[in-house]
């Protein structure tokens, strides 16, 4: 593992994101995102994924410098198109909206389809936690990012579809971001990279038998994920597919949709504002209260006492930026190369040891 410096690697993102022909906002927004992903701990939505957003763009599934546009705006209501631009800058542009509206409303819902790759989605509902409003975050893809099986099945039918929640408290944001199924495809590939095993439990090969090998799941036939807790993750990742895919017009998982070609995000998001409803000082106080309730139960393990939803990513968002974000060989060798495919040199962004 080589440790890396965060402004660093943020750097280098945006170069990277300039020379495919990103404006160099957006190529900041997109690079702070993937390395604020890595700093909470959230490897498979970090620079990982930059080889990929790369080869995207140039084959023309994602397109630069795209921002959002709003097909409908009726009271509480927002239809938004993110044109197949980058997820990093329309989550924010359309947060922005939402965060606008909800302070007008009371009581907002932003559906948002035909994104590229929408990133972490806690980042989202972090987005909206610090300007004081609780939110929930539903998200499909469509498109080529069917990754999933039902419950029962043997192939892929439905993607990792996640679910963030998110609300401010008077230590900064909580935030629940997970997958329904029991493993995110990127985790797969950072296993896959550094020559690891799969969880078991976690993923069927293409002939429907569980495995631990990550190169199964990339085989052909391919190979699928589990839903997290059987009919329970199938089930939630089921309305994800609803509430993302079929309300917003951006489609549920269907390998026949007119997106089949590129993986496409979309997703849904339900905010408040606590002035409209039980009132600003009683939530922050009852958030308050929760907290120490929760809290305080005896622990199973004196060593691991109970954590809030994202105590756990704040704890190593500090160790990282200190030490460093860990890169392993394979993920750097991705890095480079897509970086020489579009004229960028790596060492004059990172000088590794």
């Amino acid at each position: 593992m080589n440790l890396i410096n965060s402004n660093s690697l943020a750097n280098l993102g945006c170069a990277i994101f300039q020379a495919t022909g990103s404006e160099k906002a957006e190529a900041t927004i997109i690079s702070n995102h993937l390395v604020e992903a890595n700093l909470a701990g959230h490897d498979s939505h970090g620079i990982v994924r930059i080889a990929k957003y790369v080869h995207w763009q140039r084959r023309g599934e994602v397109l630069p410098n795209q921002h959002i546009k709003v097909v409908r705006d009726k009271g509480a209501a927002l239809l938004i198109d993110g044109q197949f631009g980058y997820g990093q800058v329309i989550g924010l542009e359309a947060m922005q909206m939402l965060i606008d509206r909800v302070k007008n409303t009371g009581f907002a819902v932003a559906a948002i389809r035909n994104s590229a790759h929408l990133g972490r989605i806690g980042a989202w509902a972090e987005q909206l936690a610090n300007a004081g409003f609780p939110s929930f975050h539903f998200v499909n893809t469509s498109g080529y990012g069917i990754l999933v099986a039902p419950h029962g099945g043997s192939d892929r039918r439905l993607s990792a579809n996640p679910v963030a929640a998110g609300t401010p408290s008077a230590n900064g944001p909580l935030v629940l971001d997970i997958a329904t199924s029991v493993i995110a495809e990127g985790k797969i590939q950072m296993m896959r990279n550094k020559h690891q095993l799969l969880p078991p439990g976690s993923v069927i090969d293409g002939n429907g038998k569980p495995t631990t090998d990550p190169d199964s799941f990339y085989a052909d036939p391919p190979g699928a994920i589990l839903p997290f807790g059987g009919h329970k993750g199938s089930g939630l990742s089921f309305f994800c597919e609803v509430l993302a895919g079929s309300l917003t017009g951006g489609f549920a998982s269907n390998s026949k949709s007119p997106t089949a070609g590129r993986l496409v995000n979309n997703m849904l998001s339900i905010a408040f504002d606590p002035a409209y409803f039980s009132g600003t000082d009683f939530f922050a106080s009852d958030i308050e209260q929760l907290i120490k309730w929760t809290t305080a139960s005896p622990p199973l393990d004196p060593e691991n006492p109970v954590i809030l939803p994202g105590e756990l990513e704040d704890r190593i968002r500090a160790e990282r930026r200190v030490s460093g974000i860990p890169v392993d060989p394979e993920t750097w060798a991705q890095l480079e190369s897509a970086a020489l495919e579009v004229g960028v040199n790596t060492s004059d962004y990172v000088k590794l040891d």
